[in-house]
């Protein structure tokens, strides 16, 4: 995982965040996300980012759509909105007991292109699931969210308890150990970081590690698993951003 020219514990390296990567960060964390280009101006000075590069980035960013400019005011795009909805579940995902069974999606379409496959591969992993074998993919039931009914055509989905041990079977579907890892050296490297600007590229890392975290129930997690103090650091943060925003606003 890369996140800075140098590097941390673990062999954990953060790249400083360019320009646009500090605007969307900063807009994620506000609801609702958009500013008017005088408060931009104010908020990213603390992270580096000078009036000039700034408006040069917006300017990229309404082309590319990742931004939309109504008079003076940037709001994020429709994706992005999708991707802050993702970001504020993975902060927060909801759960519930688990009760020993398994969520099952097996592929059904036939004739796919590639485009499509891989698109339906990012959305299954986008709901948590991980890959059995080709078309297969699981996960413990344990969240709550709907199942997206568009994924009918494509999908079957079910609900099963394996016979095998769900923690050898969880240990097979997903690197814990090396997201532990990573989300140890993560909390590390937040405890030590106080400039601003590292802290933002440090906890936009943080994020970015947090909707890869498959949530699974305690009991089929290594011990010492980062993710719940993953998710305190981030949630303090963004009181931090929210204060900073009021500020500056």
């Amino acid at each position: 995982m890369r996140v800075n020219e140098s590097a941390g514990p673990e062999g954990l390296e953060l790249r400083p965040l360019s320009a646009r990567s500090v605007v969307l960060s900063l807009l994620l964390g506000v609801h609702p996300p958009r500013l008017p280009v005088k408060d931009l101006v104010r908020l990213v000075e603390p992270f580096g980012v000078g009036g000039s590069t700034l408006r040069a980035a917006l300017s990229r960013m309404v082309t590319a759509g990742d931004l939309r400019r109504t008079a003076s005011v940037y709001a994020l795009s429709d994706r992005l909105l999708d991707r802050q909805r993702r970001q504020d579940e993975a902060v927060a995902p909801g759960t519930r007991p688990w009760g020993g069974d398994w969520e099952m999606a097996v592929v059904t379409a036939t004739g796919r292109t590639p485009a499509d496959r891989a698109d339906l591969r990012a959305e299954l992993t986008r709901l948590r699931l991980a890959e059995l074998r080709e078309g297969v993919w699981l996960r413990p039931a344990t969240l709550l969210r709907p199942w997206p009914a568009e994924l009918a055509p494509t999908v079957r989905y079910f609900v099963a308890r394996p016979e095998s041990s769900a923690r050898e079977l969880a240990d097979s579907l997903w690197p814990l150990a090396d997201w532990a890892a990573t989300g140890h050296a993560l909390l590390e490297h937040l405890a030590r970081t106080r400039d601003p600007a590292g802290r933002l590229t440090a906890f936009a890392a943080a994020v970015r590690h947090l909707l890869a975290d498959p949530v699974l129930p305690a009991e089929l997690l290594p011990p010492d698993w980062p993710g719940t103090a993953l998710r305190a650091a981030y949630a303090a943060y963004q009181e931090e951003l929210t204060l900073l925003t009021r500020e500056r606003v």
